[in-house]
C-alpha cells in the first residue's frame, strides 16, 4: 500500500505512465483540473507548492532508485514547475494554456541555469529544475497578461 501510495504521488494519478510524453500529459492534465476548480486562494497555492515540492523530492527519490536515473514516470516535478507557472495568476482559459506551453518549452530547453538544477542529486535534480522553467514561464506569462487584455479575465 505504502508504494502505491507513493507511485501514485510520483506519476500524478499514473499520468507519468503514458506511453508517449508522459511530462506532457501530466502538466496537460494538471492545467485542465487548474482551469476547471477556478479561482485558487493564494494561500492555498503555496501550501500546495510546499507540499508538492516537499512530499515530491524524497518520493522522486524513492522511485529514481527503484526505477533508474530520473525516470519519466515521475511527473510530481512538473506538478511543482505548473504550480510555480500559475502562482498568484489570475487569467483566462488562453492565459492558463499559454501558461501550460511556456513551462513544456522551458522544461524542455533548459535555459540557463535550469539545466545545472538537474545535476542536483536525485529527487533534489528532478524537481528543483522543474521549478526553475516554472520560475521562467511564470515571469514570461505575467508579461503576457500584463501587455494583453485578452488574457486578463472579467471578474
Amino acid at each position: 500500500m505504502y508504494r502505491f501510495l507513493l507511485y501514485t504521488f510520483a506519476t500524478f494519478f499514473g499520468t507519468g505512465y503514458a506511453p508517449i510524453a508522459p511530462a506532457t500529459v501530466a502538466s496537460f492534465a494538471f492545467t485542465v483540473i487548474w482551469i476547471l476548480a477556478g479561482p485558487v486562494d493564494l494561500s492555498v497555492q503555496i501550501v500546495l507548492l510546499v507540499v508538492v515540492t516537499a512530499v515530491g523530492i524524497p518520493v522522486a527519490t524513492y522511485v529514481e532508485k527503484r526505477e533508474g536515473k530520473d525516470p519519466s514516470l515521475v511527473v510530481s516535478d512538473e506538478i511543482a514547475g505548473m504550480l510555480v507557472t500559475f502562482l498568484a495568476i489570475e487569467t483566462t482559459t488562453l492565459g492558463y494554456v499559454i501558461g501550460f506551453f511556456l513551462f513544456r518549452f522551458f522544461d524542455i530547453f533548459k535555459p540557463y541555469p535550469v539545466r545545472k538544477f538537474e545535476k542536483l542529486p536525485a529527487g533534489w535534480g528532478i524537481t528543483i529544475d522543474d521549478i526553475a522553467a516554472g520560475i521562467y514561464a511564470r515571469i514570461v506569462l505575467g508579461v503576457l497578461i500584463w501587455k494583453f487584455p485578452i488574457l486578463t479575465p472579467v471578474l
